[in-house]
């Protein structure tokens, strides 16, 4: 058995601009010099506090010590590995280059150098450009770019031009990538031209059921990625329409694109795009994880399907061939939507393209901050790429100190960025809760394992995400979802160390690659395992060996010995120690525990025993062990329950 001692470290606020931060990716630990044990390895610690006193600030390093601790512990497992990461960011709208362009030069390069160099800022790598006007645009007049009069067509796309980008948008998208070569584009229309809709109007109506429409929008959207990378943007991605099932947009451009019309679309722009420019990829769907109770009723009031399960009748249809994955919202829903489709279709990727921060009209700035923090920190950062999302976009990079210029649509929107009335430009929490990413996770980075035992639906505990750089180093970013301060500890390997979070915080450790941060061991999967307790308590037996430490079985009575929690592997499998881990609700650990195996369920062994100290017992076997049946039970005695959020084994 270890255990992993107390006494964690507070926070030390360190306050350093972030020219003074270095960029992710840090360089392999330097082996100890001949006859000189090698140096503990170290944490770099940024903060950013949720009354925004520090954002994204340095803190003192904290070391990684040998042994065990009795607190809340996240495990990092660098041999579970899922998504690679493209990057994170948000959208260099209309409105956005417009308020960055009224700048001075010298104040203007220095905000796209806060945005976006990986050293000086915070690295955004991953942009979602509109393809023609959205509601952020500067323009009195929205826009496509083949705008034609009123019952004119130009089936030939000869008044084809990106002329209103290269006046403000091109030139800032050149810098962008001057300044993060490694930055992902992906393009999104907001609506087709008028005259291929059936509304004649860039604000609603549907594009016309017309294989000869199909044909010319399929080409207008491969002259636009054209365009773009010959003006030295290249696009990565496309979608073919923004918010699909939005079937009355708010005086901006929208269009109502059922699942039928998009995979005609799709069909189109497969062949055409993968010829023309073979980079680029399509993305399907690019709306809410689920669709908006207002769609619903607006599909019922136009007698149409409101198409509910749109993203999996994409992936369903013959159109699948020419798709990398899906594109998911975050204005209905949560993210484990994300999840659901991934597990339909596993061979198809999912990308989060779109969330604004927002606020309410008496907001004061203190609530907007921490509002959009806390639930941005929750949601977004950890919630998205915790199920899968392979990037992480939000809104506006820049937008006034009014929350515009905007064309219809939102007026509470707010962005990374924010022009001042005077001309300086503030950060917003949104800044925070994208660089806490951007900044230390490169794009090409690659999830890994992480308990976690927060919810984006709130529920006051520790969340988390981490990530292996390209270069081997690691990026844990922490959320405290609870007001109060709280005190957990990391482990890797065999290494630990302790550190307390202020109320409503977020977090990003880092350290670099090093032999003392691995582990021989791998966990083994839990698929079509099964578990049942005595007593029956609160909360199903499966929830311990649901791989979510934000669930659990709880015993529902004092402890007493003999209750037990008891896993069917389904088959006898090998293993060689057993995490016991009782989740983030302190003291609810068993005070004495026992480790039994049986290869029937009727003939038991027991492999271990010991007195519970901490939330997290790891049990090292002596020896290698194969059995069907483990058995967990609690041979103490105290007034309070015992909880199990997590039983993991490991070979």
């Amino acid at each position: 058995m270890r255990r992993r001692a107390t006494g964690a470290a507070a926070v030390t606020a360190a306050a350093l601009c972030l020219a003074c931060v270095p960029a992710a990716g840090t360089a392999a630990a330097t082996p100890a010099g001949h006859g000189r044990p090698a140096p503990a390895p170290t944490a770099q610690v940024w903060l950013t506090t949720a009354d925004g006193s520090q954002q994204l600030q340095r803190q003192a390093p904290v070391a990684f010590d040998r042994g065990p601790s009795d607190l809340t512990t996240i495990t990092v497992d660098p041999n579970r590995t899922y998504q690679r990461m493209d990057g994170f960011g948000g959208a260099l709208t209309d409105s956005s280059a417009a308020v960055l362009s009224r700048l001075p030069s010298r104040t203007r390069d220095a905000a796209m150098r806060q945005l976006f160099d990986p050293r000086d800022g915070i690295g955004v790598s991953f942009l979602r450009q509109p393809v023609g006007s959205s509601d952020f645009t500067a323009s009195a007049t929205h826009y496509t770019y083949d705008d034609m009069p009123a019952g004119q067509t130009d089936f030939g796309l000869r008044h084809f031009s990106v002329a209103h980008d290269q006046a403000q948008i091109l030139p800032l998208l050149r810098q962008a990538k001057r300044l993060n070569p490694r930055l992902t584009v992906m393009a999104t229309p907001w609506s087709p031209p008028a005259w291929m809709k059936d509304s004649d109007s860039l604000v609603g109506g549907h594009l016309k059921d017309d294989p000869r429409i199909y044909d010319a929008y399929a080409r207008y959207l491969v002259k636009f990625v054209q365009a773009y990378a010959a003006a030295g943007v290249p696009v990565d991605y496309l979608t073919v329409q923004n918010e699909p099932q939005n079937r009355k947009p708010n005086a901006y451009p929208g269009t109502d694109l059922p699942v039928q019309a998009e995979v005609k679309v799709i069909q189109a722009l497969g062949p055409l795009l993968h010829k023309a420019s073979p980079r680029t990829r399509i993305l399907a769907y690019d709306h809410n994880w689920t669709t908006h109770p207002d769609d619903v009723a607006t599909a019922g009031e136009l007698g149409e399907d409101p198409q509910t399960d749109y993203p999996y009748e994409v992936l369903d249809s013959p159109a699948a061939k020419w798709i990398a994955g899906t594109a998911y919202h975050c204005y209905s829903g949560d993210p484990s939507a994300q999840t659901a489709l991934h597990d339909a279709h596993p061979d198809k990727g999912i990308w989060f393209t779109e969330c604004s921060g927002s606020h309410g009209a008496t907001d004061t700035p203190a609530q907007i901050f921490r509002g959009t923090l806390t639930w941005h920190a929750r949601t977004i950062t950890v919630g998205t790429t915790r199920n899968w999302a392979k990037s992480v976009a939000d809104w506006n990079i820049a937008l006034d100190a009014d929350g515009g210029p905007h064309n219809g649509g939102c007026d509470t929107c707010t962005a990374l960025l924010t022009v001042q009335p005077d001309g300086t430009v503030t950060t917003s929490a949104e800044f925070s809760t994208i660089g806490h990413l951007s900044k230390f996770v490169v794009p090409g980075a690659v999830r890994i394992g992480s308990t976690n035992y927060g919810t984006t639906g709130w529920n006051g505990q520790l969340t988390d995400v981490a990530f292996r750089n390209p270069d081997g180093s690691t990026a844990l970013v922490v959320h405290n979802e609870n007001d109060d301060p709280r005190s957990f500890a990391v482990a890797v390997g065999d290494r630990t160390f302790e550190y307390s979070l202020p109320g409503g915080a977020l977090a990003t450790f880092t350290w670099p690659r090093s032999a003392d941060l691995t582990s021989r061991l791998r966990e083994v999967p839990l698929e079509g395992a099964s578990a049942t307790s005595q007593p029956a308590g609160q909360g199903a037996a499966d929830l311990a060996i649901d791989a979510d430490g934000s669930t659990r079985w709880s015993s529902g009575a004092a402890q007493t010995p003999g209750q037990y929690v008891q896993l069917d592997l389904g088959r006898r499998t090998q293993f060689r120690r057993v995490a016991v881990d009782s989740g983030d609700n302190l003291g609810d650990y068993a005070r004495g525990w026992q480790i039994s195996t049986s290869d029937d369920g009727t003939h038991w062994r027991t492999a271990a025993a010991g007195a519970g100290t901490g939330q997290l017992t790891d049990v090292d076997l002596p020896r290698t062990t194969t059995a069907r049946y483990v058995r967990v039970t609690q041979t103490g005695t105290a007034a309070n329950w015992w909880s199990l959020a997590d039983i993991r084994l490991y070979r």
